[in-house]
């Protein structure tokens, strides 16, 4: 990866971060504060959906964390380091986490009449995606293990 590809996914990571922020410390409490009471089944669904969002927004913050140290490891060369498996792992997690986050939003939805059954299903659909990632990630975590040791074996032959 070149300078400007790596200057490129940083600015990506920094407008992510600065959205998950800003849904997160701005969009909420808004939401909090002009939300007009409602029935407790309507609470159950509203309330459910923005902690839902506070949580998805830490997932993005933590993913990007882990991929903007990748990123600069891969920008000095370390990033067949063991050391680089660090921040491989936190991404899988994240994503298992995100995972059942949206199938609890999804149980949620689906125990309410006021949400269509095809929103629970597209819902569920996304957790089912987030649990696919995690596996990729996972496999390219085991790639980069092997990266690393296989560069570990060359550097004892040269």
């Amino acid at each position: 990866m070149g300078k400007l590809s790596i200057l490129c996914l940083k600015i990506i990571l920094a407008i992510a971060t600065a959205g998950a922020l800003f849904v997160q410390f701005g969009m909420i409490p808004m939401i909090i504060f002009n939300d007009s009471p409602g029935t407790g089944a309507e609470r159950l669904v509203s309330g459910s959906f923005l902690a839902y969002l506070f949580i998805a927004g830490l997932i993005i913050e933590a993913c990007v964390y882990c991929v903007w140290k990748l990123a600069t490891r891969v920008r000095r060369g370390t990033v067949f380091d063991p050391a680089s498996l660090r921040y491989v792992s936190p991404i899988i997690f994240a994503f298992v986490i995100g995972a059942l986050a949206t199938f609890t939003l999804a149980a949620i939805f689906a125990s309410s009449s006021e949400i269509a059954p095809g929103i629970v299903l597209l819902i569920g659909g996304a957790g089912v995606l987030m649990i696919g990632i995690s596996f990729i990630v996972l496999v390219l975590r085991h790639l980069l293990e092997q990266a690393a040791q296989l560069r570990t074996e060359l550097g004892e032959v040269i």
